[in-house]
């Protein structure tokens, strides 16, 4: 891309902030120029955080109904998924998934629910709820 096609659509995405982009100067080599973003990107950007937005809704959801176990709403609240859960506590995917049963959750050790704590960024009481409304 050269440097005076660097896209400049004031995204809303960006909050009044610039994106580095790499762009050929005019002497051909590759530098850095400041982007306020790009239309397509913007559109793309928000599909995904509304596809994010209704992860955690229908986490929430099932957790309120007792099908999942608040672990669950957490992971999504995270903007995480089962893999990247599991690579960052170490625990088999597997064992995540047992551990989304109600039943099964009620009865981790506190060293394991410290484990999820440390990663999702949550208390021990936190971790064992959510919150009672849910403002989206």
């Amino acid at each position: 891309m050269d440097i005076n096609s660097v896209p400049q659509d004031d995204s809303t995405t960006y909050a009044s902030m610039k994106k580095a982009i790499y762009a050929a100067g005019k002497n051909g080599k590759m530098q850095t120029v400041g982007s306020s973003g790009w239309d397509v990107e913007e559109i793309a950007t928000k599909a995904a955080l509304d596809e994010i937005e209704n992860s955690i809704q229908n986490a929430y959801e099932e957790v309120k109904f007792k099908k999942k176990s608040p672990l669950y709403y957490h992971m999504y609240d995270a903007r995480m998924d089962l893999l990247v859960l599991a690579q960052s506590t170490g625990f088999f995917q597997w064992t995540i998934k047992r551990h989304f049963k109600p039943e099964v959750f009620a009865k981790l050790s506190e060293k394991k629910l410290l484990e999820y704590c440390d990663v999702l960024g949550k208390t021990l009481d936190e971790i064992k709820t959510i919150p009672e409304d849910r403002d989206e």
